[in-house]
């Protein structure tokens, strides 16, 4: 190894040189050309940029604790600039650049083109050559001649808190042979001055001649033969800080990065993984078509070949290695939160070797959309129509939760963004950084590829614009002028309707609002809001149903699934969605557990109000497999349903698997948050026996702090509400039911829908009759209907009563927050008068 100036150990000091008259004085050392990754931390980013710093800070750091990042060098930024200044190079770039406007695409272009080709007919000085040899040979030494490298740049003002410069440079990978290594270090040096690096940093407002360029040289992940992703350590949509997301594909992680594949998901929440649970709160399988692999002695370094399909169906990540990934987010976030003095939330690469099947983090940088948002403003977008919108042209992976509209255009081919107008919506295959010019003047993006770690996404983020990705035929069914509406302001699924449809944006600052006596908790139905919804304050979930789950999510009659070889015969879409479970019960065990667990999370430590399934014999009939499981009943509104289905021999089954899917969210995930509600009880005799049937499967009221509610929705639950209070540890009063059964009235009935009215005067009195036996008697009560977030003199009604809860539809949660602490106020008033 030569001297400091080369490679090596930083000079901690200089030497002494005799001066004048026999003086000696100090020069500072030369600083080094290149440099070992350990030897570099965070405080290096001026140095070595933010991507080698953060490798290094991993290494020196985070090693010890378990997580392994594979080691390597990098050349400095003084070796850049040595390398600019010992060619006159600046001058001539300044020259380049005197007429640059980013808004041209053309202009752009041309000067990018230039600016590249000089640098790379510029030959390196021979002791930066020298430099990056020795390194490399080091390497080799340790694991064999010729060793596989990955090349990649890391600028000096990447990776900040509020600039990413995510994917501006490039990065070379299976890099063989020390002239291979000087190649793409020299590409490297070049690829300061792409298109999109230009028009990024002009943007924010860098100056093109202060950013310099170090290279990063790593032993490479064998992720090849085994699979690689991203994940963060925040949902990227939503901003919610309890959640880790990991995406996983086959091969290395370029396609993942570059939005070619659409990868698996899966989402950990953090909390509960710290205690040391299992809590994967969703997998979805991505269709990953591709994969990139090493291109042996071809003219490449990589290549993309197919997938078999056998592969594509099964996922890429063992769920230990998903809990490992999740636990290594979790570390390097707080290490990084610590070094920065603020939650700094993450943005990390990861691959596994498929040669000795180990897992390593390759990147890791601040993820820099969510955490630079304020969190004190919600703002949310809705269709105002959206009982009349048309049916969708396309469907993908929404990213972000806003509605953009706009003239389609669209665009399979690079060389063709002189085409795009701004304001138009961006319609193509898939993105990369060489499109970043035309993405900013853009009002939505629809892609083909691409999961919710692309390239695409990340940047539509960055940028504030929704875009769907993942579409997987887009630029088939949209053409170029056609208006149309791309909404992601309806769960993860992204639409894209034609026409510009009316909707509208509402900002609601969450400073200073009250927080009343009588608590205010949400309905949710829809495990794909409950992210997003969790930042609208209130103190839980009063209604979460499993209809929704069971309906969208899982599809299937569970005792179809009991009873799968039968029921495959008649619904051979069975096969199709159960594939990966050879277990078929267990599909409707995972995607429930998974489904309420999502809305766990989303409000811990709160609780979350689970009512078990309250499906009527038609609507279970409707699943897939169900009509030969349920009866035809004449009124199926007043028929088997809720309680009396549980301990039926007809059911029971079936309900075993809804209590396997609540043992598995509390115990497993450690979601004890968990309060289990039981709908149409009947009598307090049924009560018992849906108690013994769930205690039977492991579910026993008391024990690792389960408490069990029953909803109050039968005039009988009001009359016995004594009885009811020995057995239950809460109420929940459902207006609707309660209103039709106190009325005699069928609520589907349109004949008679004049006369249904919760504000009706034997409906309160039940109400409030109701009230006053549960609360003297040391029990909680609440209401989940829908009647407080129709009436606000409802509301109020309620408030007067003294309930202790009111569970409303998120859209109509602040506005009533307001209302009930008007009341409170109001009725404290009313009491010190008299």
């Amino acid at each position: 190894m030569s001297d400091g100036a080369t490679m090596g150990s930083r000079p901690q000091q200089g030497g002494p040189e005799s001066g004048p008259q026999g003086q000696e004085r100090w020069l500072l050392p030369e600083p080094p050309l290149v440099l070992e990754l350990t030897e570099v931390g965070l405080q290096d980013i001026a140095q070595v940029g933010g991507k080698n710093a953060s490798l290094g800070e991993m290494m020196q750091q985070l090693t010890p604790r378990g997580i392994r990042v594979p080691t390597g060098f990098a050349t400095t930024a003084h070796a850049y600039r040595t390398f600019i200044a010992s060619a006159g190079l600046e001058e001539k770039l300044r020259e380049i650049f005197r007429d640059l406007d980013i808004e041209d695409v053309n202009n752009l272009r041309h000067r990018g083109k230039a600016a590249r080709a000089l640098i790379l007919h510029t030959p390196f000085p021979l002791e930066l050559q020298r430099a990056i040899t020795e390194a490399y040979l080091t390497l080799c030494a340790r694991y064999g001649s010729d060793t596989d490298v990955a090349v990649r740049s890391s600028a000096t003002a990447e990776d900040l808190p509020d600039a990413s410069f995510a994917g501006q440079q490039e990065t070379y990978l299976n890099v063989h042979g020390v002239q291979g290594v000087l190649d793409a270090c020299h590409r490297c040096f070049a690829s300061l001055f792409t298109d999109r690096a230009i028009s990024y940093r002009q943007i924010k407002g860098f100056d093109h001649f202060q950013v310099a360029l170090s290279v990063g040289v790593q032993k490479m992940v064998r992720s090849d033969l085994a699979c690689s992703g991203v994940m963060f350590s925040i949902d990227p949509e939503t901003g919610f800080k309890d959640a880790v997301l990991i995406t996983a594909a086959y091969g290395l992680g370029e396609n993942v990065v570059q939005g070619i594949v659409n990868p698996d998901e899966y989402v950990v929440f953090k909390p509960t993984l710290k205690q040391g649970f299992s809590p994967i709160l969703s997998r979805k399988l991505g269709s990953k078509e591709l994969k990139m692999i090493y291109d042996e002695g071809g003219s490449r370094f990589t290549k993309n070949v197919a997938v078999p399909d056998s592969l594509r169906k099964q996922f890429a990540l063992k769920d230990e290695e998903i809990l490992t990934l999740a636990r290594w987010a979790c570390l390097i976030e707080e290490h990084y939160s610590a070094q920065r003095g603020q939650f700094t939330p993450m943005d990390i690469e990861w691959a596994k070797d498929g040669i000795t099947g180990e897992l390593f983090i390759v990147q890791a940088r601040p993820e820099t959309v969510q955490s630079q948002k304020a969190s004190n403003l919600l703002k949310t977008y809705r269709l105002t129509h959206p009982e009349t919108k048309p049916q969708p042209l396309v469907r993908g992976r929404a990213v972000g939760e806003a509605i953009g509209q706009g003239t389609a255009r669209v665009i399979l081919d690079v060389r063709k963004l002189d085409q795009f107008r701004p304001g138009e919506v961006l319609v193509t295959d898939k993105t990369d950084p060489d499109w970043e010019p035309i993405m900013k003047k853009a009002s939505a993006i629809v892609t083909n590829q691409g999961g919710r770690t692309c390239h695409a996404a990340i940047i539509a983020r960055e940028l504030g614009i929704p875009a769907i990705v993942g579409s997987e035929n887009a630029t088939q069914l949209l053409s170029s002028g056609q208006p149309i509406t791309v909404s992601c302001a309806e769960g993860e699924e992204g639409r894209v309707y034609p026409g510009l449809l009316p909707y509208e944006v509402s900002e609601i600052p969450l400073e200073n609002l009250p927080r009343p006596r009588t608590q205010l908790m949400m309905n949710i139905g829809n495990p794909e809001k409950a992210f997003g919804l969790s930042g609208i304050p209130c103190d839980g979930v009063g209604l979460a149903r499993l209809e929704f789950i069971i309906a969208n999510h899982i599809q299937v009659h569970p005792l179809a699934l009991l009873n799968y070889e039968q029921a495959v015969k008649e619904e051979p879409k069975l096969a199709e969605l159960t594939y990966q479970y050879p277990d078929k019960p267990e599909y409707f065990v995972d995607k429930l557990a998974q489904g309420v667990s999502t809305i766990a999370a989303a409000f811990y430590p709160k609780p979350v109000i689970v009512r078990l399934s309250d499906f009527k014999s038609n609507e279970y009939a409707h699943l897939l497999g169900g009509s030969r499981y349920e009866p035809c009943e004449e009124n199926p509104m007043i028929g088997w349903r809720g309680a009396s289905r549980y301990y039926d021999p007809r059911y029971q089954p079936g309900f075993a698997l809804e209590c396997r899917a609540m043992k598995r969210v509390r115990d497993e995930m450690g979601l004890t948050n968990v309060v289990l509600m039981i709908p149409f009880c009947r009598t307090p005799e049924e009560g018992r026996k849906v108690l013994a049937e769930m205690a039977r499967h492991g579910l026993v009221r008391g024990e690792n702090g389960l408490q069990v509610y029953v909803m109050c929705e039968l005039p009988s639950n009001v009359i016995l509400a004594d009885e009811f209070c020995k057995i239950f540890d809460g109420f929940s009063i459902g207006s609707n039911d309660l209103t039709q059964l106190t009325l005699g009235l069928d609520r589907d009935s349109a004949l008679v829908s004049h006369l249904f009215d919760e504000r009706d005067e034997a409906v309160k009195r039940m109400i409030a009759q109701v009230i006053a036996t549960v609360k003297g008697q040391g029990r909680k009560i609440g209401i989940c209907g829908q009647a407080p977030s129709d009436y606000p003199d409802f509301a109020r009604f309620l408030v007067k009563q003294g309930i202790d809860s009111i569970s409303l539809n998120p859209d109509s949660l602040l506005k009533t927050l307001l209302l009930v602490a008007e009341a409170e106020q109001s009725s404290i008033l009313s009491k010190e008068v008299a």
